[in-house]
């Protein structure tokens, strides 16, 4: 019998897809060598990133809330189980997941964060709304966290942080790019990379 010799990746989208291309890069140049991406979960039949997904030969499925409604996680579940995924990656997903499935999957599921937690993070933070925040408030540094997704929203152990310099005159939306550009695009590979090294680890001490 062969054993897996990468960690199976599922990708939770639910936009444009940058993050996941970000993977998609990283895993074609080999910084991501522990695992592989084998399937994109998106929450929007109109993402983007399921196009990223296709150009790169990645399975690809569709679970809406309004198409699902209170069985959204189930067939999510059932999607997860079906493909052997053994790390979940959120890169962009907009829906609160229950504690009934984060319980499910302890330190299996990471997400990117768009500011060094604990600033400007919790339910609501998302998006802009992350850096118009960081801009009012006047702060000089902020930057990208990945952690391990708990029942708290933003609440797991952190992983990876790395700092992004606030310029003078940056806009919410110049400022997203940067840390998208100068953290997330970095940390979240770097990151999917070092859990899946664990979970190989794990399996073969098994």
């Amino acid at each position: 019998m062969l054993t897996e010799k990468k960690a199976r990746i599922a990708v939770m989208v639910s936009g444009g897809g940058t993050n996941l291309q970000a993977l998609i890069d990283a895993e074609r140049a080999g910084k991501i060598k522990s695992g592989e991406i084998k399937l994109v979960i998106s929450s929007n039949p109109g993402a983007y990133a399921l196009e990223r997904a296709k150009k790169a030969g990645i399975d690809c499925a569709v679970v809406s809330k309004k198409e699902y409604g209170k069985d959204t996680e189930k067939r999510i579940i059932s999607l997860l189980d079906e493909y052997g995924i053994d790390l979940i990656v959120l890169a962009g997903y907009l829906s609160i997941l229950s504690e009934d499935f984060t319980r499910r999957y302890p330190e299996r599921i990471i997400n990117v964060h768009p500011s060094l937690i604990p600033s400007f993070c919790g339910e609501g933070y998302y998006g802009l709304r992350v850096h118009e925040e960081a801009l009012r408030r006047g702060v000089k540094v902020t930057g990208a966290t990945v952690h391990f997704v708990n029942e708290i929203p933003d609440g797991g152990k952190i992983i990876a942080q790395k700092a992004v310099k606030v310029r003078r005159g940056d806009t919410p939306e110049t400022l997203q790019k940067r840390v998208m550009r100068v953290a997330e695009w970095k940390i979240l590979p770097e990151a999917a990379e070092a859990v899946s090294a664990e979970i190989m680890r794990e399996k073969g001490g098994k």
